[in-house]
């Protein structure tokens, strides 16, 4: 790799991974995210387990998290004879005789995935020499990672100033072209870094009934009261737009599945004490799937907790 300049995490990664493939010769190297039991493949050198960038595996049961823990070595020739690793679940689902992980940290120490290789058969016992050269690559990774992670961090500030341009007169929200760009800015983002995100779909219930019998004013001022009850909900970096008439949606940024909760039973709370009947849709963003698929299905769940509102009522 010597003299070879990276654009990026993700093409570093893949050299990195191309590298230890050659030289540990492991049929298996990843660069996995974890976000809480999620564990998600980011990139892959596959030759043989038929694993596909955005699998999602579950973390407790993976030797990475064994290794994180302290409780295996980083690099296991035969991780038969590691009782951490023989004894965790993914060696009962997958066929691994050698491994190697090494933790991927921010630079505040925070975990964000691993680097790791399995194999099927047990290797030579001399592998474990090769552990300083892994732990430098490793760290390199985790460094590189860092500084993207805090450079697309003003990436993202920027993208919401470009945005600001895209924004509905009535509630000064961004419109729907600002949410389908920041939509896609942020989708980008997820893919490359695992990053979890929700969509929110939110619904105004009988905004043509105050339009009809109180007027367009009155209709304005409701679309405009929702607007601000949205606002107090939901976290400081979350996207909120007016998609339509009467809907409304919201991107939670960096949000996992029980954040995403926590801000549907806030925006909920929110409407029930100000009196502005409303039906709302959650959807988490699967990796496989992406953001653009979340907002789909958050839709498809309004619609169906609008019609469960109807038939209560």
């Amino acid at each position: 790799m010597q003299g070879i300049i990276f654009a990026d995490f993700e093409q570093a990664s893949a050299a990195v991974l191309s590298f230890l493939r050659e030289r540990f010769g492991f049929d298996l190297w990843m660069v996995t995210r974890t976000e809480g039991d999620d564990w998600i493949v980011l990139q892959r050198e596959d030759h043989g387990y038929g694993i596909a960038p955005g699998t999602v595996l579950r973390w407790a049961d993976s030797f990475c998290s064994q290794m994180v823990q302290g409780r295996g070595p980083l690099i296991a020739p035969d991780s038969n004879r590691v009782a951490a690793y023989a004894d965790a679940p993914i060696a009962r689902q997958v066929h691994i005789g050698a491994y190697a992980g090494y933790p991927l940290r921010r630079a505040d120490g925070s975990l964000f995935g691993t680097l790791c290789g399995i194999h099927p058969a047990p290797q030579p016992d001399a592998l474990i020499q090769e552990e300083p050269l892994f732990i430098l690559l490793g760290s390199l990774l985790s460094s590189l990672l860092d500084a993207e992670l805090r450079a697309h961090e003003e990436g993202r500030r920027a993208d919401h100033a470009r945005a600001e341009s895209m924004t509905d007169f009535m509630t000064e929200l961004y419109n729907r072209r600002g949410w389908e760009q920041l939509l896609a800015a942020e989708e980008d983002r997820c893919r490359r870094y695992g990053h979890p995100a929700v969509a929110l779909v939110v619904d105004l219930d009988g905004l043509k009934r105050v339009n009809d019998q109180h007027g367009h004013a009155a209709g304005d001022a409701l679309i405009r009261r929702t607007a601000e009850a949205l606002r107090r909900a939901i976290r400081a970096g979350d996207v909120l737009a007016r998609l339509g008439g009467d809907e409304f949606g919201i991107l939670g940024i960096e949000c996992s599945r029980s954040e995403g909760e926590a801000l549907l039973a806030r925006v909920r709370q929110i409407l029930h004490e100000l009196a502005l009947p409303a039906s709302v849709g959650l959807a988490p963003r699967e990796p496989a799937q992406g953001l653009l698929a979340a907002w789909k299905s958050a839709d498809q769940a309004m619609y169906a907790d609008k019609r469960a509102r109807q038939s209560a009522n």
